[in-house]
């Protein structure tokens, strides 16, 4: 992908295949210029970073109030929970957009956003972690006299940073690669995030490779990037929720 990206339109389909024979970094601007990436990008990054934040603050607390409180119905809750990640995503879709319709989120960032503020995966994936940290260090604050929430932020929140960290990069990729529930609640082209603009891009741009190779390197960048940045806290968080559960 990335050395088609760099070569030049006659020599695309020509040997050598792996390596170009001349670098042609032009193919990147030619791409940006041809479909408003720019607009694409800040979509997608707002729809990303919403989703994450909702994951992250969302997922923790309902995780922590089924790893710690103690309150009728909570294994029941759970289990519910964890049923709804085998319900198939198509199932939900189509009441999901007419209340996006409703309720006048259609083309807009709102629409985009909320309906996936929380995440089944990611509160199992808290509330296993949460489990394997010491109860003794939750009372120990308790008697400096410290409440729940604050117990929360500033004990259980910073013990789970590997596992955050794991709920962080699903979620981005989960968010920036996500094609279908932008693909229903948008058809205005300032609305649309980048895999969508991609595919719009694809059709028009279909017989220049490299381009649309140029086009697919950017879009896939931050999420590369993330994943390197992030990827030792991934796997430590990835291992710890499966000690105890």
């Amino acid at each position: 992908m990335v050395t088609t990206s760099l070569k030049q339109f006659p020599h695309v389909n020509q040997p050598p295949f792996l390596w170009p024979a001349e670098f042609e970094w032009g193919n990147y601007a030619e791409a940006m210029s041809a479909a408003p990436f720019a607009r694409y990008y800040l979509n997608t990054a707002v729809m990303t970073l919403g989703i994450v934040a909702g994951h992250l603050a969302l997922d923790t607390l309902a995780a922590y109030a089924l790893a710690r409180l103690r309150f009728p119905g909570r294994n029941a809750i759970f289990l519910a929970l964890v049923a709804t990640m085998l319900v198939p995503t198509f199932l939900t879709m189509l009441p999901a957009f007419d209340l996006v319709v409703r309720l006048g989120w259609y083309d807009s960032w709102t629409g985009l956003i909320v309906p996936r503020l929380a995440d089944a995966f990611g509160i199992v994936v808290l509330r296993a972690y949460m489990q394997t940290i010491p109860v003794e260090l939750e009372q120990a604050a308790r008697v400096d006299g410290a409440g729940r929430l604050r117990i929360l932020w500033q004990v259980i929140v910073p013990l789970c940073r590997p596992a955050l960290a794991t709920v962080a990069v699903f979620s981005f990729l989960f968010g920036w690669n996500d094609f279908l529930w932008p693909l229903l609640v948008t058809s205005d082209d300032d609305a649309r995030t980048i895999q969508l603009g991609l595919a719009v891009f694809t059709g028009k741009y279909s017989p220049y490779p490299q381009l649309l190779m140029a086009g697919t390197v950017v879009a896939a960048i931050p999420a590369v990037g993330l994943f390197l940045v992030l990827q030792k806290a991934l796997v430590r968080g990835l291992a710890a929720t499966g000690v105890k559960e």
